[in-house]
């Protein structure tokens, strides 16, 4: 019998044209930009569905996805899909974790070499007529310290570029051996020694429970004053009212964000009206090369699935 499968948001081309390539095993319509009442009237005549931002996998379309088997992220957070219902219901749920690590890392590196630099202002202020050489006295980032949080796929590939770089990276991650730490040449700390030291901090962990507010005021106050913060995984990880608290103390230098608690940002975000903010619109997988990865990795995963139940990154 054929697997049939939605892709309900945009996907790239290769991504649809290997779902195509697999008929008769497949058989896929492509339907973006259905409202919600559209796409519960349809998902019931599907067996897979391939998502990424938009579209919300929730009680609702359950109820109605009477065949589903199998939903697949095309992307790393699953925010936009409600797993623990999925699993109750019988619907297995991947994601697509190595298509974007490296987009997603190089964001992070982008903003911390913008944050120390001051880029975003300074090219703002000289487009403007402003020449402003003075004002923009940057930081080398040769020789500084770097805390990472979280090792995992993307943090991993932060590590490598920041040694690059020539920075000292120091970790924390609870799941973080003393073997890998080796491996990967970083000093293993815990999370307040982090705090205490770094120069630059980086987040690179999922939103849960545990991570929520994990930058709050209590770690604020933990840190070296001067700290230059970046955060290019998830909105929440960071309490956003904390940070502008930590910004007007002094406590940070400058913040680059790249995810919200609330996405889209509203326009009067406090911390918009900072200059010591970077803001960018969850930019981290929004490379030509990590759009592909992305698409051919779910379409990859899709069609094991539908061919012998394979599953290989289950949530």
């Amino acid at each position: 019998m054929t697997f049939k499968v939605l892709v309900s948001d945009k996907l790239d081309k290769k991504g649809i044209a290997a779902l195509e390539a697999a008929a008769p095993l497949i058989s896929v319509d492509v339907k973006v930009g259905l409202k919600p009442e559209e796409q519960l009237a349809i998902i019931g005549d599907y067996d897979g569905l391939i998502v990424r931002s938009a579209t919300k996998v929730n009680a609702a379309m359950l109820d109605k996805a009477t065949r589903l088997k199998l939903v697949i992220r095309a992307g790393i957070g699953v925010d936009n899909i409600d797993v623990k219902l999925c699993k109750e219901r019988g619907v297995t749920v991947e994601n697509t974790p190595r298509g974007n690590v490296v987009s997603a890392a190089e964001q992070a590196i982008a903003l911390l070499l913008s944050l120390a630099r001051q880029v975003p202002l300074a090219s703002q202020t000289t487009k403007s007529g402003v020449w402003e050489k003075s004002k923009f006295m940057g930081l080398e980032i040769t020789g500084k310290t770097l805390g990472i949080i979280g090792t995992g796929n993307i943090g991993a590939v932060v590590v490598d570029r920041a040694q690059g770089l020539r920075m000292k990276v120091i970790a924390f991650d609870p799941l973080l051996t003393d073997a890998r730490a080796s491996l990967m040449g970083v000093e293993k700390v815990e999370l307040d020694a982090l705090l205490a030291r770094a120069d630059f901090i980086t987040m690179h962990v999922p939103l849960v429970a545990g991570t929520k507010h994990l930058l709050n005021d209590a770690a604020f106050a933990k840190m070296k004053k001067g700290v230059l913060i970046v955060n290019a995984a998830r909105g929440g990880i960071i309490d956003e009212d904390a940070l502008l608290r930590a910004i007007e103390q002094g406590i940070v230098k400058g913040a680059a964000l790249d995810v919200f608690e609330v996405e889209p940002a509203r326009p009067d975000h406090p911390l918009f009206a900072r200059e010591e903010v970077i803001a960018t619109p969850h930019l981290g997988a929004s490379t030509a090369e990590a759009q592909v990865n992305v698409a051919v990795e779910a379409a990859e995963q899709m069609i094991a699935f539908a061919n012998d139940g394979s599953i290989s990154n289950g949530l």
